[in-house]
């Protein structure tokens, strides 16, 4: 499975965690998502019964009206070990996504990113610049508000 796909799935499961985290006090919001594939109907399942499970929750969601069914459009199952989505829940579970600050939400998003475009299936010769140099670049620009800046990074790699 490549990087790109792996984003993927990641992201699917990250939204179903925050959806539940949402739908409970004391934010008590209507998610839409029935409980047959919530997160927790994905939870405590192992082995080819989370497969299954995973799979028909993917299908169905695609399904549904609106936002919902935008999200999960063709969304497939491309973890093939359920073994694999059985650590990759629990990992997810883990961590609580909601009380994560924007920042670290972005960072965490930024360095997914850059390993995707560092694996070479999927890259496609994409490369992000590090937040050491965009700081640096901010600091010798010093933007002011209600100013635009375009800074243009091109960099030409010729192999002979």
């Amino acid at each position: 499975m490549g990087y790109g796909d792996y984003l993927e799935q990641l992201t699917y499961l990250i939204f179903l965690k925050m959806a539940e985290k949402y739908s409970l006090p004391p934010y008590n919001r209507d998610v839409g998502i029935p409980v047959e594939y919530n997160w927790q109907s994905l939870k405590y399942k192992r082995g080819a019964a989370l497969e299954v499970q995973y799979v028909t929750l993917l299908r169905e969601l695609g399904n549904k009206e609106g936002m919902l069914g935008q999200i999960f459009t063709k969304a497939q199952n491309k973890i093939q070990d359920p073994a694999k989505l059985s650590r990759l829940i629990d990992l997810v579970n883990d961590t609580d996504w909601v009380m994560l600050g924007a920042d670290t939400k972005g960072t965490i998003y930024e360095g997914l990113l850059e390993k995707n475009a560092e694996d070479t299936k999927s890259g496609a010769g994409q490369y992000f610049t590090p937040r050491a140099l965009i700081k640096a670049m901010v600091e010798c620009m010093r933007p002011e508000p209600n100013k635009t800046l375009l800074i243009l990074l091109v960099a030409l790699v010729v192999s002979f």
